[in-house]
């Protein structure tokens, strides 16, 4: 496995998303944060199934940034819960996998 990190969070708006990828990727707690528009969920919240439609970022860090990027997405993040998945990198591009590591330096 290598440092790389991918992590996911879903949020209610894109212009909350927009201004979450900016303010990871400007604290370096991030090299890069896709902002995916339009995704629906499904889910259990208290006991209901409810949907709601959001917006999916996927953060690229890595492992060193995962207790401050979690803190930072607490502080920052509209939910009472927000997603924080993250997700291990088996193998990478060594030149992208640099420039995660330099970008988050």
């Amino acid at each position: 496995m290598t440092n790389a990190r991918i992590v996911l969070t879903t949020i209610d708006t894109a212009e909350k998303a927009h201004a979450l990828a900016h303010a990871l990727v400007e604290r370096r707690l991030a090299a890069c944060v896709n902002v995916v528009d339009r995704v629906h969920s499904v889910y259990r919240w208290q006991g209901i199934v409810e949907t709601a439609d959001e917006v999916l970022l996927v953060i690229k860090t890595v492992a060193d940034n995962i207790a401050v990027l979690e803190k930072a997405i607490q502080e920052l993040h509209p939910y009472q819960l927000p997603e924080f998945l993250v997700l291990g990198v088996d193998a990478a591009e060594v030149g992208y996998l640099g420039w995660i590591a330099a970008s988050t330096s």
